[in-house]
């Protein structure tokens, strides 16, 4: 792939698309949605508004973060807190479709009234090629694929969307932040999905248990940074285990570590951690979380499962 010229086709296309019309986008400082927004904004400047929606369930200060680095780049982020709206919409969801389908129709109910105040007619969105394919597929439902599940962003939220990165995979997203002057901490990380942490959660989300995986995920971040994954995590079971403290049986969270290698997101190989991280992993984990009393490494590729649990 040609990046400088895939770079001057899209952000023409941006202009040609929005006009002098005003655009919109959601930006989570993932992959996708930095190197959508950071090339949006380079095609309308001024013509684009881009927000950050809080749903709570990000990693550990992730919305102060995001809105930091973006400030640094002459991106004016607006952060719009919907902590409380999310939560009530996957309150009591257990099925891993129907948590998608609410984070989704809460995602674009919020997004929706951002679009009514902005008047905003374009919403730029960080869809790349393998969102596509699986939700095709029937893996599972991408938060951000309306046509594909029967929505009309146009009819359904007054909207219509760009997708500049639709035809690629993630090793070339990265390539395009890159060229575009995305620092190495946004273009270099690993991905995140985008019901964010209410994919790691088995059974019911709520801020407890978010709370709980979120102090899990930045351990396991913390622990396997030097071997530099694809893609690394912690996975909150739904069952609880026994566990001793002070010779005394008690009943704890079980946490399930899963770190993989890949290049488009398509396939993956478990991450051979070595023995000594891996003590040192659960060590923290059980440490620093006391309601955590086992946690274990998956280690199962892609296929047959998928990268994230749900």
């Amino acid at each position: 792939m040609d990046v400088r010229r895939f770079i001057e086709r899209q952000m023409e296309e941006i202009k040609e698309t929005v006009g002098k019309d005003k655009a919109i986008s959601a930006l989570s400082g993932g992959v996708d949605s930095s190197v959508a927004t950071l090339l949006a904004h380079r095609a309308l400047g001024g013509q684009l508004r881009t927000i950050f929606i809080d749903h709570g369930l990000m990693r550990e200060k992730e919305p102060e973060e995001v809105k930091a680095v973006f400030a640094r780049l002459g991106i004016d982020l607006e952060i719009v807190d919907a902590r409380n709206e999310f939560f009530e919409a996957l309150k009591g969801k257990i099925d891993p479709e129907e948590k998608r389908k609410a984070f989704r129709n809460t995602f674009y109910k919020v997004f929706g009234r951002q679009v009514l105040k902005s008047k905003a007619r374009y919403l730029i969105q960080g869809t790349i090629a393998a969102d596509i394919i699986e939700t095709r597929g029937g893996v599972k439902t991408q938060h951000n694929i309306l046509e594909q599940i029967g929505i009309d962003p146009e009819k359904g939220f007054g909207f219509k969307i760009i997708e500049p990165l639709k035809e690629l995979f993630k090793h070339e997203v990265r390539e395009v932040g890159k060229a575009l002057g995305l620092p190495e901490i946004i273009f270099k990380r690993m991905p995140f999905p985008g019901p964010a942490l209410a994919t790691r959660i088995i059974g019911e989300v709520t801020p407890e248990r978010v709370d709980l995986v979120r102090k899990a995920t930045r351990i396991v971040e913390e622990e396997l940074a030097p071997l530099q994954p694809f893609q690394a995590f912690a996975v909150l079971m739904n069952d609880m285990g026994t566990g001793i403290e002070e010779g005394k049986r008690k009943f704890g969270h079980i946490i399930i570590v899963r770190s993989v290698e890949s290049q488009d997101a398509m396939t993956a190989q478990p991450t051979p951690v070595p023995w000594d991280v891996l003590t040192r992993l659960a060590s923290r984990i059980t440490r620093e979380i006391p309601s955590v009393v086992r946690v274990a490494y998956e280690i199962t590729p892609k296929p047959p499962a998928t990268i994230e649990y749900i």
